[in-house]
């Protein structure tokens, strides 16, 4: 399996105390010294092109994020949660340019599975918008790729995060050529992903209680999402990986715990195997205590890898 990151990800920096910092990649990259990890084949992510970030995001957005260049030990903010540093532009081209490469290799049948850990995360930048600390809509410019250059007809992301992911949403809301689907805390942050938004048919929202624990969230899965998943019958999924639907996650209140998010990355490429040749891209969203950030991750990768 391929591993996807860069040291540049580390450089993109919020401030004190602010959840989405450095030290989360830190966590998931001491989870990959395991020795049960070493035999993951590593490599450096390259930044995503202007011509990948179009396929989603319009000129304007691009030349605003990437104009914004402070001074080292200087941020501005693009709204109360979201600011830039001097090494966030290159951060977000990193993690645009992860899901790229990583889709680039399954797609050429180099691996059938792929992870990327890296930062910024994605799912809420919206084609317009910069928010949720997300920059550029990784996940979406990753299926956008696929299609474009890999010839893919139809590629579904699947977000696991326990927020909404509205900028995948956006993207792909008037596109029936792309699936999204989502379990998420709701109501939360960013206030979208109602059941009753559902693109062109090419939308799932599946909302869930605070205080959800494991069990509901499977059957979900099972029974609503993943059959969804294979009537659509892409040729490529997409994960984002968010892990702050556990039960310790400061920023949320469902109760999932590591061995959840094992299970559902297992089901996931069971349904991979049965569609589109088990090929899965999966990148980091989410996850903000550190401890429960790193034990998910190892589930993650655990499924990832054995399946």
């Amino acid at each position: 399996m391929l591993l996807l990151t860069h040291p540049a990800c580390l450089r993109h920096d919020n401030g004190p105390h602010h959840p989405e910092c450095p030290d989360r990649l830190r966590a998931v990259m001491q989870v990959l010294e395991m020795q049960e990890f070493s035999a993951l084949v590593r490599a450096q992510a390259p930044e995503a092109t202007r011509e990948q970030l179009l396929r989603v995001h319009p000129e304007s957005h691009v030349d605003r994020i990437l104009s914004i260049r402070p001074a080292e030990g200087e941020r501005i903010q693009l709204d109360p949660d979201t600011g830039m540093s001097a090494g966030t532009a290159e951060a977000a081209l990193r993690a645009a340019g992860a899901g790229v490469e990583a889709v680039d290799a399954v797609m050429r049948g180099e691996f059938p599975r792929a992870f990327c850990a890296v930062r910024p995360p994605g799912h809420h930048a919206e084609p317009d918008t910069a928010m949720g600390f997300c920059f550029f809509s990784s996940a979406a410019i990753a299926a956008r790729h696929a299609q474009a250059v890999h010839g893919v007809e139809r590629v579904a992301v699947l977000d696991f995060d326990v927020h909404h992911g509205n900028g995948t949403q956006a993207a792909f809301w008037a596109e029936p050529s792309l699936m999204f689907a989502s379990s998420h805390q709701m109501p939360l942050y960013p206030g979208t992903g109602a059941a009753s938004e559902v693109g062109q048919g090419n939308i799932l929202n599946v909302p869930l209680a605070s205080g959800t624990e494991g069990p509901a969230f499977r059957r979900v899965w099972e029974r609503e999402i993943l059959p969804a998943v294979s009537a659509f019958s892409p040729g490529l999924i997409i994960v984002s990986a968010g892990f702050d639907a556990h039960r310790a996650d400061p920023l949320a209140s469902l109760r999932l715990v590591e061995e959840d998010f094992g299970w559902v990355t297992e089901a996931i490429c069971e349904t991979a195997n049965g569609i589109c040749g088990g090929r899965v891209v999966s990148l980091l969203e989410g996850g903000y205590d550190l401890g429960a950030l790193a034990r998910s991750v190892a589930a993650h990768l655990r499924a990832l890898v054995r399946a």
